[in-house]
């Protein structure tokens, strides 16, 4: 990363879910520390995330891809929408090309764009999903890598937030048997949030017996999905809990209640103190999730998108390393999976 030190570069998260979002976070902090001038691209839920995050830094807007999903699943409805991906790549591409022409950047980092290449800059592209897993075999997957590679090598180098060695949290999706043509760094999980030292001026938090930390995202339908089926049982729950809803950009809200508190969304620090607090954490299997979940080392009970192959699989990796307990969504019953995972023989110390 230094050999950005003192650059102006552009800074762009694909818009599926928050997670691209929020994994920047720690990355254009470091940047600001060595004198880059920083500028940050996107649009709706993610421009208002980076925004909250870091209010002075400019921001250009940025049409994201848009991808729709369905309720039967996530794979058969996206192999619809490839025309619509690649127009969006297209456009992308000439869109940082007017970009760069217009505000002179040295660099660009991108974050699962695959159009925000140059041929005149430095640009980076960072994944942690090498491997795209797909429900229809491996001969699939590997049609798959040779897309996936065929744009990451536009690139000058990827990043693979993740650990190069075995005690990774990715598995084959980081790590696969093939690399691509351009040089992959492993610069470790990123995470916005600390655990030991405090958080700006936050206070310590406390780990709190029987609160929960549920957070929910990813796409629709299957985001309120999970809600409703929270919803209809949190009424019983005789601890505490709070509930992120991943919408924030939502004016309509849920009334709390004394010991049930519902936020649309949470700003990075007040959501770094709540996991602190909380006994488990219950969220999908998103791995920016993962990698936060990991960093603070928390108990977790991890609930992948129905249809979704990549997070079906961390879900499955995970539980094998015991790092997460893992479940369907059609088998999640509060209750009784807080039961279970009190019985689970976590391993967080990784």
């Amino acid at each position: 990363m230094t050999r950005f030190t003192g650059k102006k570069l552009l800074i762009a998260p694909l818009d599926w879910g928050l997670g691209h979002a929020t994994r920047c976070i720690p990355i254009i902090k470091e940047l600001i520390a060595i004198n880059c001038t920083v500028w940050l691209a996107g649009e709706k839920a993610q421009e208002k995330l980076l925004r909250e995050e870091f209010p002075n830094l400019p921001f250009i807007p940025l049409k994201g891809y848009r991808i729709r999903y369905s309720a039967s699943g996530v794979a058969g409805k996206i192999l619809l929408q490839v025309p619509k991906i690649l127009r969006a790549i297209k456009d992308e591409n000439n869109w940082l090309k007017a970009q760069v022409s217009k505000y002179g950047f040295d660099g660009v980092i991108s974050d699962n764009r695959y159009g925000l290449y140059h041929d005149k800059i430095f640009s980076v592209f960072i994944a942690h999903q090498l491997t795209i897993k797909s429900p229809f075999g491996k001969w699939s997957e590997k049609i798959l890598r040779q897309w996936n590679y065929k744009f990451i090598n536009h690139f000058n180098e990827c990043w693979v937030p993740d650990d190069e060695n075995e005690d990774n949290l990715a598995g084959e999706l980081s790590h696969p048997e093939k690399l691509p043509d351009i040089p992959v760094k492993y610069i470790g999980p990123l995470s916005r949030f600390v655990r030991k030292d405090s958080y700006g001026e936050e206070t310590e938090a406390e780990e709190k017996k029987d609160h929960l930390l549920i957070i929910l995202s990813g796409p629709e339908p299957h985001r309120t999905l999970l809600e409703e089926k929270i919803i209809g049982e949190i009424a019983h729950y005789n601890g505490t809990a709070t509930i992120v809803r991943g919408l924030p950009s939502a004016e309509n809200i849920i009334p709390s209640t004394n010991n049930i508190r519902f936020h649309n969304h949470l700003p990075s620090k007040i959501l770094n103190k709540e996991m602190k607090k909380a006994e488990f954490v219950i969220s999908r299997t998103g791995y920016s999730t993962v990698m936060d979940i990991a960093k603070m080392k928390k108990k977790s009970i991890l609930i992948p998108t129905p249809g979704q192959p990549e997070q079906e699989y961390l879900a499955s990796y995970l539980s094998g390393k015991r790092i997460a307990f893992c479940l369907n969504q059609k088998d999640f019953s509060l209750l009784q999976t807080l039961n279970e995972a009190h019985s689970f023989n976590y391993c967080i110390d990784y």
